[in-house]
């Protein structure tokens, strides 16, 4: 008897320490992983990175598939809200990481970027990624 109530005790406690939700720290990093370059949800994805960093929240973006066309100097006209918010981010100490197989799948160059985006290596976007308490969110 004592060994089955040990057992549902040790069930209940285990459901329950699995079912709590994980909440953002005052100060986790936030990863957006950005492929998109359809106006509205690059928009999206920017804006929302940005509010973070605001708040406090280290922030990376990085430009993956389409999203390195937003970060194009080729492409101001059609993303100025976007590389306008890009640079802010940037000025302000965030980080902006280009996918550099997206790079060259969409004819995006070093050299064609905004200033201050780094161009991704395992290492620089490993980094980022894989810090601490961070939370990630695709666009």
């Amino acid at each position: 008897m004592k060994r089955s109530h040990l057992i549902a005790f040790l069930f209940v406690l285990t459901t329950t320490c699995l079912g709590v939700p994980v909440l953002a720290g005052n100060n986790d990093p936030l990863f957006v992983n950005m492929t998109t370059d359809q106006d509205h949800r690059s928009t999206m994805a920017l804006g929302f990175s940005k509010a973070q960093f605001e708040r406090g929240h280290p922030v990376t973006i990085f430009l993956n598939d389409k999203g390195v066309l937003v970060a194009s100097k080729n492409n101001a006209d059609q993303f100025k809200e976007q590389q306008a918010i890009l640079l802010t981010i940037i000025k302000k100490g965030g980080l902006v990481i280009a996918c550099p197989s997206c790079m060259k799948k969409y004819g995006v160059t070093s050299s064609d970027l905004l200033d201050g985006i780094k161009v991704g290596t395992p290492e620089l976007t490993g980094e980022a990624l894989f810090q601490d308490n961070t939370k990630t969110l695709s666009w």
